[in-house]
């Protein structure tokens, strides 16, 4: 950087409001401020790009990237952050409220999303030449409001007042054909900068835009409509994220949309490669690598085909070669039933080149297979079509050279069960790569009070870039630091605290326990346990005024999918119990409820530095890993979870002492399920059926809309369908395990000391580790930028 922030701010700030710094608003300022960061890395974004495309690559397909605000996060990575507090000063401006400023990406929803931004930052930081691809979304998925304890969705048009952060390159654009439609791709690329390196890596994000913008022989003709038809079919590409798919229609812009950035990603790949290496594409796979985070970018396989056979005049056999040794496929369920497929008519209406192809690698494999010796049923069930449904989880796994789960106990699932026939033959394809976080934005950025500790017990800021350093330091934990830590824990607790009722008008009490659960709203991981535990300690405590229970604040945050009824029926559920626990003149004096309502990166900035337990309560075996159980470990909260997903590694990092771990395994489930009656465990369980009662019987208003019903129902009602996800078969052991942990809180030495483990041991939780690993099956070494 050839000039500092004060030098170049002042002017940028100028540019973007037309004034004076001085008498900028805030956001102008923002803008600015942003624009000078993009200003001191444009050199050393550009050389890396240079670099990076002229050797091997390897590229990050996801339809989500979860990224949050991007000014502190740059600011801390480039240890601008004093100079920036003390250029925006100059001209009577405070560096916190400038960032305030800043709406989160829309570009994300939940933890799919939000590790795929953690892996770019961690491949920066490390200086190894990734490149990630999706789509700029619009409106991203919504934008939730709670209208009487309902979630109601709006649009989140977090790019209206103009975003810094992504850079147009028309100059790149790609043209994507539909057999109905024919658009132009046009990339904005975010720079992603490391911590302590020169290395920038670049996050390209496709936009929609129609061939012609305007049809003026349609408008001349006062057809006013008409004129911009294609216009607005073309913006649907790229408007919403994940778009209802419960209708037809919805599946064809869902499939529209992840065709979409497959092609134009790999038309800039492909043209890449023979700017650099020639036309002989016969090598493509020698530079190239492609990473298909889940299943929504697998029609990258059979566009890469269509790309070598029809533009380059491949073979099949030479371009299936290439194929099978570019893709790495990540799996992100458990559960073969939610693995993606599409109705085979939308691809004939769509793409027939494609079908074409779909039909030929389902017509080979399934010679292939018989070849092998298997039998037809087998043969059948592997098939990447069946009937009129195209498979694409099996495609991946046909195609890809590498196939990996997302946590040690995940892994093990898909090779004896989901996955298990494709591990049969191909064992060789398969690894593990737990999940992790980064630690710049999940500690150093959110948490500045512990970071510094941890800086002044570690002697150096080396920890930022290896967390495993810390693990050196457990047995630091002397009464002085702890003393230090708690007080840390309480000040983000105040910070938090004033922060929820500016938000959410609800006053809660920093020395209460801060019990939270944020992360996507599904049945499986079980936000519908954790409300029946909260309005049974109601009950109990108006049953019993003289029940010692230590002050609690339950804290939730989530969106549900906009068709997922049943899961907007646990969040009307939550916010009824929230009403009724707030507005108890008694009981609000020791619990409170909060459900922070549009919950993303920003939010869970505030959360995660404050709380004391973190619940990871899934149904064993359906939750792949969890990352939000990672943020909330490096910032010292106790994990309260079942053994399921990463848990079972956070478990083994910490010890048996230092979280606190109940319910059903995974191997046990199925013998118990066997034997299970729900209804008997609601006549039998204290308390359990009044709790459930008081779902319908006036205690709880759903507003006439049948929903509390619905969910009584699920758990009690339809033989071996009721309850599936073993709600309350563990609510017991779960009752057991949240009663005593709230007691061990009175000990505050002794959790102040749990905490500790937790933070010491939280290094192999890092997404720099998960990287590290990928690393070696993509065949990338560093390559930093002099």
């Amino acid at each position: 950087m050839t000039q500092n922030l004060a030098q170049t701010v002042p002017s940028q700030v100028r540019s973007a409001s037309g004034r004076p710094a001085g008498a900028s608003t805030q956001m102008e300022v923002w803008q600015g401020l942003s624009a000078a960061v993009v200003d001191a890395i444009a050199d050393d974004w550009y050389a890396t790009e240079q670099k990076y495309r002229a050797g091997r690559m390897e590229h990050y397909f996801s339809a989500e990237f979860l990224e949050g605000r991007a000014l502190l996060n740059n600011l801390t990575n480039l240890g601008l952050v004093e100079e920036a507090a003390q250029a925006v000063n100059a001209f009577g401006q405070n560096l916190t409220d400038i960032l305030e400023q800043e709406p989160d990406a829309a570009l994300g929803n939940g933890g799919l999303g939000r590790l795929a931004a953690c892996f770019l930052d961690s491949c920066a930081t490390l200086d190894l030449p990734v490149a990630g691809y999706g789509i700029l979304y619009r409106y991203g998925l919504f934008k939730q409001l709670f209208e009487d304890g309902f979630q109601t969705e709006h649009p989140d048009p977090w790019m209206e007042e103009g975003y810094p952060f992504v850079v147009r390159r028309e100059e790149a654009q790609r043209i994507v054909r539909y057999n109905d439609l024919t658009v132009r791709a046009v990339p904005y690329d975010m720079p992603i900068t490391g911590y302590g390196t020169k290395n920038v890596v670049t996050l390209r994000l496709w936009r929609a835009e129609p061939m012609e913008e305007f049809d003026y022989d349609a408008f001349n003709s006062q057809r006013f409509t008409d004129a911009i038809v294609e216009r607005e079919r073309t913006a649907d590409i790229s408007r919403v994220l994940y778009p209802n798919d419960t209708t037809y229609e919805g599946k064809v812009l869902r499939v529209r949309q992840q065709y979409f950035f497959c092609s134009a990603s790999l038309q800039e790949i492909v043209d890449n490669y023979v700017t650099h290496h020639g036309e002989d594409l016969s090598r493509f796979a020698e530079f190239n690598s492609v990473q298909l985070n889940d299943t929504h970018p697998v029609l990258a396989i059979p566009e890469l085909m269509r790309l070598l056979m029809d533009e380059h005049h491949l073979g099949w056999d030479q371009a299936w070669e290439v194929v099978t040794k570019t893709f790495a496929y990540t799996n992100h369920t458990v559960l073969a039933e939610a693995l993606e497929t599409w109705e085979m008519s939308i691809f004939e209406r769509l793409f027939p080149r494609i079908t074409e192809i779909v039909r030929e690698i389902d017509r080979r494999f399934r010679q292939d297979m018989a070849e092998r010796g298997l039998d037809q049923a087998r043969i059948d069930y592997m098939a990447p079509l069946a009937g009129d449904k195209v498979r694409m989880a099996w495609i991946a796994c046909y195609a890809s050279y590498s196939i990996n789960g997302v946590a040690a106990l995940h892994t093990d699932i898909i090779k004896r069960d989901t996955l298990k026939e494709w591990h049969d033959i191909w064992p060789e394809r398969f690894n593990n790569k737990t999940n992790g976080v980064t630690p710049r934005r999940w500690l150093r950025q959110c948490n500045p009070r512990l970071s510094a500790l941890l800086d002044e017990v570690a002697g150096s800021d080396a920890w930022v870039k290896d967390l495993s350093l810390l693990a050196a330091h457990t047995e630091a934990a002397d009464d002085a630091l702890l003393d230090r830590l708690a007080e840390i824990k309480h000040a983000n607790k105040v910070d938090f605290a004033a922060w929820v009722a500016e938000r959410e008008g609800v006053e809660i009490d920093p020395d209460a326990i801060f019990d939270v659960q944020i992360k996507r709203l599904h049945e499986y991981k079980r936000q519908l346990l954790n409300a029946i535990y909260i309005l049974d300690l109601y009950f109990r405590m108006k049953e019993n005024p003289s029940l010692q229970v230590p002050p609690r604040v339950f804290i939730f945050g989530a969106k549900a999918a906009p068709g997922y009824i049943r899961a907007k029926g646990i969040i009307k559920l939550i916010n009824a119990i929230a009403d009724l626990v707030n507005n108890d003149p008694v009981v609000s004096k020791t619990l409170k409820v909060v459900f922070i309502h549009n919950y993303n990166v920003s939010p869970a900035e505030h959360i995660i530095p404050a709380a004391d337990v973190s619940e990871q309560i899934s149904m064993a075996g359906k939750e792949a890993s969890g990352t939000s159980n990672m943020k909330f470990m490096m910032n010292g909260a106790l994990t309260l979870g079942t053994l399921d997903g990463a848990n079972v590694e956070i478990l083994d990092a910490v010890g048996d002492d230092n979280a606190y771990i109940f319910g059903a395994t995974e191997d046990e489930l199925p013998a118990l399920r066997e034997s299970y009656n729900p209804r008997t465990t609601y006549e039998t369980v204290p308390g359990l059926k009044r709790v459930l009662d008081a779902f319908t019987d006036g205690t709880l208003d759903d507003n006439g809309s049948g929903w509390f019903a619905d969910l009584r129902r699920s758990l009690l009602e339809g033989g071996e369908h009721a309850d599936v996800y073993y709600v309350l078969g563990d609510f017991a052991a779960y009752r057991e395990a949240k009663d005593a942990m709230a007691a061990d809180y009175a000990d505050q030495r002794a959790w102040q000391r749990k905490a500790w483990v937790n933070i010491t041991r939280s290094g192999r939780f890092s997404s720099d580790r998960t990287i590290s690993d990928y690393a070696k099956v993509w065949g990338i070494e560093p390559q930093p930028v002099a």
